[in-house]
């Protein structure tokens, strides 16, 4: 009778015991599945905020196709209206090797500029371009880097009106475009401005 109560007693202890380390195990797999759950969400929100900080939807890759007065168009651009370019910049997204159509070609000073959106947040650095005629009451063109003008020109929001800052300058023919992302979606129309550094025959 001893012996049937101690092999009972062994019996369950070993039964405990079992039940022990499956119960410890079960605890450690579901804190490993909540570590990596919270590792996962954390990639998760990181690549978010970095999808947000390229967010595009300020700019107006549209306009009307009015352009400011005392522009002048170019005599004998290199891509003439009407003809096709190919786009080699990126200002934004799906632009860098869309085909364009020439709407318009200007000789003109454009500039890259530095600002505080008139609707706050964080300032542009090296926005590209505003162009010389885009500019409130200037002086003659070009203006020396550092030298502070107000804009009026829309292509971003809070850019009209905005105190910019001149980062550089270049004289040379701008081209007013329409093209159709690589990114897919509706055909943008006189986009302003490229420059003819940033086109490319077709081939």
């Amino acid at each position: 009778m001893k012996r049937n109560k101690l092999i009972i007693g062994i019996v369950s202890m070993i039964a405990v015991l079992l039940l022990s380390a499956c119960a410890n195990e079960t605890e450690e797999n579901t804190g490993t599945e909540t570590e990596s759950n919270t590792e996962e969400k954390n990639d998760m929100e990181s690549e978010s905020d970095s999808h947000e900080g390229m967010d595009h939807s300020e700019m107006n890759m549209s306009s009307t196709g009015e352009v400011p007065e005392g522009l002048e168009e170019a005599e004998n651009p290199t891509y003439e209206v009407g003809s096709q370019a190919m786009i080699e910049t990126d200002h934004m997204e799906g632009m860098k090797g869309a085909e364009a159509t020439i709407v318009g070609a200007y000789d003109t000073t454009v500039y890259t500029v530095s600002y505080t959106p008139t609707t706050g947040g964080e300032e542009v650095t090296d926005h590209k371009w505003v162009i010389h005629e885009e500019l409130e009451n200037p002086d003659d063109a070009p203006l020396e880097e550092g030298t502070e003008v107000t804009m009026n020109a829309d292509h971003m929001k809070g850019m009209d009106g905005a105190v910019a800052k001149i980062d550089s300058a270049e004289e040379t023919t701008v081209y007013m475009v329409d093209f159709v992302p690589t990114t897919g979606g509706e055909e943008v129309t006189n986009h302003k401005w490229v420059t003819e550094s940033e086109l490319s025959p077709v081939e």
